[in-house]
C-alpha cells in the first residue's frame, strides 16, 4: 500500500509508518538519514508493532515429535514456544518456556540420530526394523561422506537418500514416541531472548538483521507469558505499508546497485546442485546459518528453484510422494513436493518458483516482490538469468538503520550458551 500525504492511514502498519514520518519531520537537519531513522525507531517501543491476529501459538513440552511437526504445518509457522510441563504456576516466563523449537531442529535432530546407525546403537532397535541401507545411506547424507552403495549423481556430493527413507522414520515407533522435551539439547533452548514490551522498535530491528534472530518473542511480564511473536515477514508487510512516506522513500526509491545491494558476491553465494541431495541442502542451511539455498541447474549457474527451511516440513508431513524415487535429490524433492502442492490446491511459496529481482531494481520494488509471496529472500539475477546474488531482510534493514556504539550494553547477559550437543 502507498500512503499519500494528508491521507489517513488505513492499517496499523501504516500508522505506525506515520508515527515515524512525524518523528522524522522533527530530526535535527544535520543528521543523515540513518542517524534519522534510528532515532526514530529508538523512540517507539516494540509494543507499537501490530499484534498478530492470531493468537501465539505454544506447545507442550511432553507433546510427541510427530504432533509437533503436524501443528507447525497446520498453523504454517516455521517456530514454536515450547511450555515447560512442569513449571509452577507462578512460574517467571524464564522458568515457564524450555524454548522455542522449529522445524529446522526437528529435521536436524533426526540427522544427528541418524549418523548413529553406521555403526549400531540403540537407534537402530527403536527403529523397529527400519532396512539398513536406506539408514546407511542417511548417516553418510547426514555427514557428508560417500557411501559406494549410494552414490550421487554428482561427484563432489554428499550420498544421496533413499526415497522411501522418511516414510520408513515417520511411521516408526520412535518417531511417533519421541517428546519434544526430550530434545531440548538440540535447539537454542533454556532461555531464548526475547524482548520486553518497553524495548525499542530500534532494539527488534536490530535483532532481526545483526544478531541473525529468526523471530522475536515481546514477554508481557505481567502475565509472564509471550504476548506476540514479531516474524520477518510480519516486518516485510510493516514496511510495505508505509511506502509512500518521505522517509521510506529516502532509501526505499534507490536502485540496488546505488545502496551496495546485493552485499555478497556471486562467488560467495551457498547453493545446492539440483543433482545433489535434498538433505545437503538442509545441512548446508544448518552449517551457514542460513534460510535458503538456490537449487542451481548441473550446467551452470542458472536458479531452478529455492529450498528453504519451511519446506522441510515436506519430508516429515508427506513422505510418501517420494517413494517412487531411487533417491531424493535437489531437483527431485522439487519436482514431487510442487505436484503435491498442485493437486492438493495448496498455497506456498515453492509452488510459485524462486523469486528474483535485477540489480536496476529499486529497493521498493523488492519489498513489494516479497510481501506479495510473504517471504524475506529474494534472488538478484543478470540478463541471462545467472545467479549475483541473494538479498533478505537483514539486509535490507543495514540499510536502514545501524547498531549505535555500545548499544547493547548488558543486554545479553545471562543468555545462556548453546549445550554442548547443540545441533542448530
Amino acid at each position: 500500500m502507498v500512503v499519500e500525504e494528508g491521507e489517513t492511514p488505513r492499517s496499523p502498519e501504516a500508522k505506525l509508518g506515520m508515527q515515524v514520518e512525524d518523528l522524522w519531520d522533527v530530526q535535527e537537519p544535520q543528521l543523515s538519514p540513518t542517524e534519522k531513522l534510528n532515532a526514530c525507531f529508538e523512540s517507539i517501543p516494540v509494543s507499537a508493532f501490530p499484534p498478530d491476529p492470531s493468537q501465539v501459538i505454544e506447545i507442550r513440552s511432553d507433546t510427541s515429535l510427530a504432533d509437533a511437526v503436524k501443528l507447525l504445518a497446520r498453523h504454517k509457522i516455521l517456530s514454536v514456544p515450547v511450555v515447560d510441563v512442569e513449571a509452577a504456576e507462578d512460574a517467571t516466563w524464564i522458568d515457564r518456556y524450555i524454548g522455542i523449537v522449529e522445524f529446522a531442529g526437528i529435521v536436524v535432530w533426526i540427522l544427528h540420530q541418524s549418523e548413529k546407525m553406521e555403526g549400531g546403537s540403540a537407534f537402530d532397535s527403536a527403529m523397529n526394523g527400519l532396512d539398513h541401507d536406506v539408514g546407511s545411506a542417511v548417516a553418510a547424507a547426514a555427514s557428508g561422506i560417500s557411501s559406494p552403495r549410494f552414490r550421487s549423481m554428482h561427484p563432489d556430493s554428499p550420498t544421496a537418500t533413499c526415497g522411501k527413507f522418511f516414510e520408513t522414520l515417520t511411521s516408526s515407533d520412535f518417531y511417533k514416541n519421541t517428546k519434544v522435551g526430550d530434545i531440548s539439547g538440540s535447539f537454542r533452548w533454556a532461555p531464548f531472548l526475547a524482548l520486553q514490551k518497553s524495548n525499542s522498535f530500534l532494539t527488534m530491528l536490530l535483532l532481526l538483521s545483526k544478531y541473525r534472530m529468526k523471530s522475536v518473542p515481546v514477554i508481557d511480564l505481567g502475565d509472564a507469558k509471550i504476548d506476540t511473536i514479531i516474524t520477518q515477514s510480519a516486518v516485510i508487510h510493516m514496511l510495505e505499508e508505509c511506502a509512500g512516506l518521505h522517509w521510506f522513500e529516502s532509501w526505499g526509491s534507490k536502485k540496488l546497485s546505488e545502496l551496495g545491494l546485493p552485499l555478497m558476491k556471486p562467488s560467495h553465494m551457498i547453493k545446492i546442485y539440483e543433482d545433489e541431495p535434498v538433505l545437503q541442502a538442509f545441512k548446508l542451511m544448518r552449517q551457514d546459518g542460513v534460510g535458503a539455498v538456490p537449487v542451481v541447474a548441473s550446467d551452470g549457474s542458472k536458479a531452478i528453484g529455492n529450498i528453504s527451511i519451511r519446506d522441510i516440513q515436506f519430508l516429515l508431513i508427506t513422505p510418501g510422494i517420494y517413494k517412487e524415487y531411487r533417491s531424493i535429490t535437489a531437483k527431485n524433492f522439487l519436482t514431487a513436493v510442487r505436484s503435491y502442492l498442485e493437486q492438493t490446491q495448496s498455497e506456498s511459496p515453492l509452488r510459485s518458483g524462486i523469486l528474483t529481482c535485477r540489480r536496476n531494481d529499486t529497493l521498493k520494488e523488492v519489498i513489494m516482490k516479497l510481501d506479495s509471496m510473504k517471504i524475506h529472500r529474494i534472488y538478484v539475477v543478470n540478463e541471462t538469468g545467472n545467479l549475483e546474488g541473494v538479498i533478505t531482510l537483514r539486509d535490507i534493514i543495514s540499510k536502514l538503520v545501524h547498531e549505535p556504539r555500545g548499544y547493547f550494553g548488558d543486554f545479553f547477559d545471562g543468555v545462556l550458551p548453546l549445550p554442548a550437543n547443540s545441533r542448530v
